[in-house]
């Protein structure tokens, strides 16, 4: 019998990654969300441009990624751009502590997507891409 494939949907991309950098590793990372974040995620109000993720302490998280308020929120809504906890196993924080030291490479969510009903986040391990690495890949597309 055949397994059942995971449901996924993607809430946002962030396309600008994709022209910015050169992508070398994926990684899928569950994400620590407030109730109101998610609500606001469920009607599609999120934006990856100009986010970034670090290492620190042994932990790793999101910084600068905005999920828009959520209208109907009262008092206890979230701050769009608040620093967010992503969630990956030990072996995969070592891999990456080691590897973002390494000089350029970096951390970058690539899109926020549902699967199964929870919230992840696809993270890349990307190298800065120089301006004529731009104008070439601009220039395949071509």
């Amino acid at each position: 019998m055949e397994k059942p494939r995971d449901e996924e949907k993607d809430i946002t991309v962030n396309r600008k990654a994709w022209h910015e950098y050169t992508i070398l590793q994926t990684y899928e990372a569950g994400i620590v969300l407030q109730g109101t974040e998610v609500k606001s995620l469920r009607s599609g109000k999120a934006n990856l441009v100009d986010s970034y993720a670090n290492v620190k302490d042994g932990e790793v998280w999101l910084i600068g990624a905005h999920i828009s308020i959520y209208e109907q929120g009262n008092i206890n809504n979230h701050e769009p751009t608040r620093t967010r906890k992503l969630l990956l196993n030990k072996s995969e924080i070592r891999k990456l502590i080691g590897k973002v030291k390494e000089k350029g490479l970096t951390l970058i969510p690539l899109r926020l997507f549902f699967k199964n009903g929870k919230v992840k986040v696809e993270l890349a391990l990307a190298k800065g891409k120089k301006v004529y690495d731009k104008r070439e890949a601009i220039a395949k597309k071509i």
